[in-house]
């Protein structure tokens, strides 16, 4: 597992250890599974790669759901995979929610979307306002609650369908953990904060410099409209507001650099409440010598199993 906040270094590194290991990565970015979202999402290119296989990238289109639960069976099967055929299985990515399904185990469960329930629900939120949402949630299941932003009203609103579908909590299910047997290393990398941020804003600009917002325009052309979840992540729902007259180029950019710092430091707050997690600060040492440490530590830990 190498995990950390974005812009961090962590496909990279990945990459290089990866090639020294005979290893394959499995992605852990909840938004790298939409195909045609490359420049925004900044997969690596094809060279980036370096001939090292790539799972769970390019995965669904982006008006189809991708939930945690098939993340954590497709990420399971393809570490199976990987055992068989003698090959080093490298979790590499900073949504943390994807990390805690695959590797500590969630139970969920199997519900297709009933989509008259989410239009009422939905319907409600806009009428009535997220807050009233949030108050019936903290009513029926206040554990989950806890959890969920009172302004989220996407996972509000999941929380609120287990609920009404199945006479059970989510947190009920939450608790249900089906921990696979794995020997999982957590290597993160980390950084100074203002060097982060340095590196957040140079590869804002660079995606823009890329296409970024070209790339938009013709995901909205091939009618990916403005609402779907991916279109509304980090980057995308910035410049379709800038498309769509909403603001300009400059504060697009601003917002996205912004925005990105923020969930950057959100992040940081995740990995904090982990345990077990071996830290290599790229700020105190160069990549090539992170990468010798980490391939070192790694050598360590798998002679002592």
């Amino acid at each position: 597992m190498i995990t950390g906040p974005t812009a961090v270094g962590k496909s990279e590194i990945a990459v290089e250890v990866a090639l020294s290991l005979g290893g394959e990565i499995i992605s852990a970015d909840s938004m790298q599974v939409y195909r045609l979202m490359n420049i925004g999402t900044a997969k690596p290119t094809e060279s980036q790669k370096k001939g090292v296989p790539h799972h769970l990238i390019d995965v669904v289109w982006p008006d189809e759901e991708y939930s945690v639960a098939r993340y954590q069976k497709e990420g399971r099967r393809i570490i199976e995979e990987c055992h068989k055929r003698g090959s080093l299985p490298i979790v590499v990515g900073g949504t943390g929610l994807y990390i805690d399904a695959l590797i500590r185990g969630y139970c969920f469960i199997e519900l297709k979307t009933d989509w008259e329930l989410r239009r009422q629900l939905e319907l409600e939120g806009k009428n009535l306002g997220t807050h009233a949402l949030y108050d019936r949630l903290k009513a029926v299941d206040p554990e989950t609650a806890l959890k969920i932003h009172p302004n989220d009203q996407r996972r509000i609103i999941r929380a609120l369908e287990i609920f009404l579908r199945t006479g059970r909590p989510r947190s009920y299910y939450d608790k249900l953990r089906t921990v696979p047997n794995y020997d999982a290393i957590w290597i993160g990398l980390t950084r100074p904060r203002e060097d982060l941020y340095r590196r957040i804003d140079r590869r804002v600009e660079q995606m823009f410099a890329l296409g970024f917002v070209e790339e938009v325009r013709e995901l909205l052309k091939k009618g990916y409209h403005r609402n779907l979840f991916s279109m509304r992540s980090l980057g995308y729902r910035e410049i379709t507001d800038y498309l769509y007259g909403l603001s300009t180029i400059v504060e697009a950019m601003r917002l996205i650099k912004r925005n990105t710092r923020h969930y950057a430091k959100r992040q940081f707050t995740w990995f904090n409440r982990k345990e077990g997690i071996t830290w290599v600060n790229l700020g105190e040492i160069t990549e090539d010598k992170a990468i010798s440490q980490i391939l070192y530590y790694l050598e360590g830990k798998k002679n002592s199993l």
